[in-house]
């Protein structure tokens, strides 16, 4: 059970003096907390500096859900029509990062996009969840950028490659407990300080709810999977050198820059 620590609870896991820990973000404070984000946790005596600490993806999932074209203006600058269900895909838990990590850019593989979205968190166990139950089974939300090599992505005609080398993942900074996550949230992506894609949450063509209950109907979630749900439009090309900032109304800044890897 969660104890002492004020809504809205934002929990981190971060390294300090190379040690891991579990936390509760604080404005420009870290509290130290005992236990974890899915099992319960309490805040211990103790606080470090945000600037004093190296953030960690804050849950380390065993699965990736994805979600394509969740979004009427992302279907359209693809030209690709609207899918008539969710459109699922995976990514790789290798491919995960923290914010602040770089993402690395592989110079053979062509065009790399960045992908501002909304990530899910499941907290419980679940199979065959009808939609109108499904959101009782999602413990938080985070940030995510789904980074696509997307000339890759064109030529392999499926998306596995293009979605998952390492780096590919950005998550975080914090999970948000999903009672205290705003009720029509707005996502902001900005590419080196500029916006480019901005949209609220209500704009999905499949809520949150019914990609949990979709999902689970052929695949059973477990706690700490993470469902990236698509991005917004507005998707373009990153390169070594720029820096992609995923803000998500209620949550916070998922902030990478972007290398070269040779």
């Amino acid at each position: 059970m969660i104890r002492d620590i004020a809504a809205p609870l934002k929990f981190c896991r971060f390294m300090v003096d190379l040690k891991t820990y579990s936390g509760a973000l604080h404005g420009n404070m870290v509290d130290l907390v005992e236990g974890d984000f899915l099992g319960g946790f309490s805040t211990l005596r103790m606080s470090y500096p945000l600037e004093r600490v190296k953030l960690l993806p804050p849950i380390t999932p065993a699965k990736i859900w994805c979600v394509g074209r969740n979004y009427a203006g992302h279907a359209k600058e693809l030209d690709h029509e609207i899918p008539a269900e969710p459109l699922i895909f995976m990514k790789p838990a290798s491919a995960l990062v923290g914010s602040g990590d770089p993402v690395r850019v592989p110079e053979w593989a062509g065009r790399v996009d960045y992908e501002g979205e909304l990530a899910a968190v499941i907290g419980k166990r679940c199979r065959k969840v009808a939609e109108k139950d499904a959101l009782s089974y999602v413990a938080g939300y985070s940030c995510f950028n789904d980074v696509t090599a997307r000339d890759l992505q064109n030529l392999d005609g499926q998306w596995t490659r293009a979605k998952s080398f390492d780096t590919f993942a950005p998550f975080g900074p914090v999970i948000v407990l999903a009672n205290a996550m705003p009720a029509d949230a707005r996502i902001t992506t900005r590419l080196n300080g500029s916006v480019v894609q901005q949209d609220k949450f209500s704009s999905m063509i499949f809520p949150v709810a019914r990609i949990v209950s979709h999902i689970s109907m052929f695949a059973t979630l477990e706690p700490g999977d993470v469902i990236a749900t698509g991005t917004p439009e507005g998707i373009g090309r990153v390169r070594a050198g720029d820096r992609v900032e995923v803000e998500i109304d209620g949550i916070g800044t998922l902030a990478n820059p972007f290398i070269s890897d040779h």
